[in-house]
This record gives structure tokens, C-alpha cells and sequence, in this order.
């Protein structure tokens, strides 16, 4: 048996993992590369494979930078079956629709305005392609050893992370190969934590926060504080997240804080992202999957008033009372934020807070690394606003917390190989799994293929 890593290979996007053995073909998530252009241009490259020759994809969640890239293999010529959790389907249906509309709407922005070096523009796929994708979605349980494939069994164990997320077991040829996928916070209030798992042949492991450790300040004290400045000030505060998994739990702690007086009963709190609406929907139609009883998780998807239309939308930049306005994307590349960053960014009255992760090359990551202006829709726009980044809202482990996993085999895999983290998070989680488990460990190389 091979195992090919295809993408989030020394970098934290574009997962694709490929095992091959008698001549058969599985991938291990189909993912999206996003954030700096060079990465952003192996989306447009020949696959490194032929897409038809791959029997079956596997998913471990619904995150483009795992899912994403699904409607143009498909459109390439993959026609296999395409296994995922349930609630794992259900987001797919809303987070590709959602990407193919913007990757339409671009192609259709650069023809128009004669902006691309291509002529005409294309998108890389279309809605039609994502209605033929997910027709090949089917939906398999956690907890269960399923077969689907002749001689491939496959097991969906909770990753916490996002809902529906798992980390993922195959069993083929008598090995065990356990792909973590994105392995979720422990505690968290609305996931479980991640599963535990015992054993593995061959482990491959995220390790997108392998040299850091988030802050244990508690995210409420933080949230009061920074809203409740904003807000004397006369500011608002615009909270650029991602739709499914961050923007619904930052309706938990409004939702809480709310509850408990700590923030002002009048002051307005605006979910504005049509599929962060969808995502809440989602959420609430699978109540065994979060930790909150239903009650409880009802209420806080109540405190938001959900945005669903582009007037409503435009509305948010021109009143001028202080708000909290919740609104995708996370790491503001795209969506209706980007339009209230061109309003409040340049307002020093204003908060700009980001909820987690920042990947190279995204406008999120340049303005908390000081960037004096950002270029939204052609223009530069000044960066006035005070910024903060709540690195304790991440839905991934930190480096203790995937530590505090690993503390659960009861025997080291055979080998363990590291990916979907930057060079130096990769390799500083390398060093603390081989000194202080002294496990066979090695950051995977991209394109490598290594004999298991």
C-alpha cells in the first residue's frame, strides 16, 4: 500500500491524501487551496492523478479547504461514491453551492470589467457542478465499522472541530490507517471532544497549531470587554467568521453574555451571511451531535437578528448606532463582510475582531500583521480600527491539546506523518511527539509518496 499526500503538505490548506494498493485508487478529503496565489493556482493544475482512476473519496468534514475541490474533480471525470458523515453532507450542500456562486460571480466580475489575463474568465466549477457532485454524497454513521467498499471497511469517530467533523479509520490489506482530519478543542461548548482513539498501523496527524498554545483567557471576559469599549465609543464591532462552526459559536457566548447582563439588553447583534443562516439551520437539525441540550442551543441561535437579504445587508453601513455585526468570510477573502470592512476599517471608533486562524496572504492575516491599508474590490482602504484576533475561538487543537490526544494509544503507530500546518508548526510538533513520546514522526513532503 501507498500513501500519496496531494496537498496540505507544508502548508495549512488543500488536504488530499491518496491510498493505493492492487491497482485501487481512495482519496482522503478533496480540498480547496486557498490563501496566497501560488497556492490559490494548484486549484487550476492537472490533478496528479487522473481523476477517473480514483474509486472513492472519503471526507472528514465539511471545511473547503477539505471539501471544496469535490465539484471539479467530478467535472474532471471522477464518477465514484463519495463517503462523509451525515451532518458532514448536509454542510457540503450549503458550503459548495456557496463557493460555486462566488467563484460564477468572480468569472463574471472579471469579464465584465475586462480584469483577467484569461479570455473569457472561467470559474472553477459552477452550481451544476456541485448538483452532480453531491449526488454522489451518501451518508454513513459514526461509530460503525461500515464495508462500503469490497475489502475497504471505514470508521467515522467525533472530531469535535466543526459539527459532523470525524476523524476518520481505513481498514484495507489488514492495516489501519487513522487520518485525524481537523481535531477539535477540548471543552468546547458546543462539540464534544475529539474521540479517543487507541490504535493506529499509520497516523496522519493535523498539526495547524503544532507550535502554539491558545490563550486560556476566558473568550467571554474578552468578548465583554472589547464590545462594551466599542460600544461607549459609539463604535461598531464587525467580527469577520467563518459560517459554519465560529459564527455559531459566537452566538453562544452573546447568547451567554446577554443572559448574564454583561452586555447592554439594547445593543443589536447581526448574523449577516446567508450561509452562516443555513449552517444554524443545519445545526439545530442535529441535536445529538452537540454537547448543549436542545433548549439551550435554541435560545442561543435566537439572540442574532439573521441578515438574509443584500438590502438589509447595505442597511448595516449606514446606521449609525453601535453593533455587533457577525459576518463571513473568516479570514475575510471574500462575502459580505468584505463590504463592512470598506465601512468600518477606516473608523477608529470601530472594532475589526477575528475569531481564529489567519492563513499566509489573506487580508485577515495582513492586517493583524500591521497592515496600513487593504485592498477590498480594487481600492486601498485605510486600517483605522482597532484589531484584536480571539485565538482562543479556533475550532483546532492547540499543540497540548493534539499532545493530550496522541496521550490516548496505547502503542505508537509505525509511523506517524504531519500535515495541514505551516513548515514551523509541522516541524516544532514533530520534535515534541519524537522526544516526548519517541514516536516514529515525520513532516509529510508535498507530493511524496511514501510504502506503508
Amino acid at each position: 500500500m501507498e500513501l500519496s499526500f496531494l496537498g496540505a503538505a507544508g502548508t495549512v490548506t488543500g488536504s488530499r491524501h491518496l491510498l493505493e494498493a492492487d491497482g485501487r485508487r481512495i482519496l482522503i478529503d478533496c480540498g480547496l487551496f486557498q490563501g496566497l496565489k501560488q497556492l490559490r493556482l494548484r486549484n487550476w493544475g492537472r490533478f496528479p492523478v487522473a481523476p477517473d482512476s480514483v474509486e472513492a473519496i472519503v471526507l472528514t468534514h465539511a471545511h473547503l479547504d477539505h471539501s471544496g475541490y469535490l465539484p471539479r474533480l467530478a467535472h474532471d471525470g471522477f464518477h465514484g461514491p463519495v463517503y462523509a458523515t451525515e451532518a458532514t453532507v448536509d454542510l457540503c450542500q450549503i458550503l459548495l453551492a456557496d463557493s460555486a456562486h462566488i467563484q460564477e460571480s468572480d468569472a463574471d466580475f472579471a469579464n465584465r470589467h475586462n480584469v483577467s489575463k484569461h479570455s473569457p474568465a472561467l470559474p472553477l466549477y459552477t452550481v451544476k457542478d456541485v448538483d452532480q457532485v453531491m449526488r454522489r454524497l451518501e451518508k454513513l454513521s459514526f461509530d460503525t465499522l461500515h464495508e462500503p467498499l469490497d475489502g475497504i471497511g471505514m470508521r467515522f469517530h467525533r472530531a469535535g472541530h466543526i459539527l459532523g467533523a470525524s476523524i476518520v479509520e481505513i481498514h484495507w490489506k489488514g492495516c489501519n490507517i487513522v487520518f485525524s482530519g481537523d481535531l477539535g478543542r477540548y471543552n468546547d461548548p458546543l462539540m464534544t471532544d475529539p474521540a479517543v482513539i487507541k490504535n493506529a498501523d499509520y497516523l496522519v496527524l493535523e498539526s495547524t497549531y503544532g507550535d502554539r498554545h491558545h490563550d486560556q483567557e476566558n473568550p467571554e471576559n474578552r468578548l465583554e470587554e472589547i464590545i462594551r469599549r466599542t460600544a461607549t465609543r459609539g463604535g461598531t464591532v464587525v467580527i469577520p467568521a467563518f459560517a459554519v462552526g465560529r459564527a455559531q459559536l459566537l452566538l453562544w457566548y452573546m447568547y451567554r453574555l446577554k443572559q448574564q447582563g454583561r452586555l447592554p439588553a439594547n445593543l443589536p447583534i447581526y448574523l449577516d451571511s446567508p450561509m452562516s443562516v443555513s449552517a444554524v439551520d443545519i445545526y439545530r437539525s442535529h441535536p445529538d451531535d452537540l454537547r448543549l441540550n436542545e433548549a439551550d442551543y435554541a435560545a442561543a441561535f435566537n439572540i442574532a437578528y439573521y441578515v438574509r437579504d443584500v438590502e438589509e445587508s447595505k442597511a448595516l453601513d449606514t446606521a449609525p448606532m453601535p453593533k455587533v455585526i457577525i459576518s463571513a468570510s473568516g479570514m475575510a477573502t471574500g462575502g459580505r463582510v468584505l463590504h463592512h470592512l470598506k465601512r468600518y476599517a477606516p473608523d477608529s471608533r470601530s472594532s475589526i475582531l477575528f475569531a481564529g486562524f489567519q492563513a499566509a496572504g489573506t487580508r485577515g492575516a495582513k492586517m493583524l500583521n500591521g497592515a496600513e491599508t487593504i485592498k477590498i474590490h480594487g481600492e486601498y482602504i485605510p486600517v483605522r480600527a482597532e484589531l484584536h484576533n480571539l485565538s482562543m475561538l479556533s475550532a483546532h487543537a492547540d499543540a497540548d491539546e493534539i499532545m493530550r490526544w496522541l496521550g490516548n494509544f496505547q502503542k505508537p503507530p509505525k509511523a506517524t506523518f504531519l500535515v495541514h500546518g505551516e513548515p514551523e508548526a509541522a516541524d516544532t510538533l514533530r520534535l515534541r511527539i519524537k522526544d516526548e513520546l519517541g514516536w516514529s514522526c515525520r513532516v509529510a513532503g508535498d507530493l511524496e509518496k511514501v510504502r506503508l
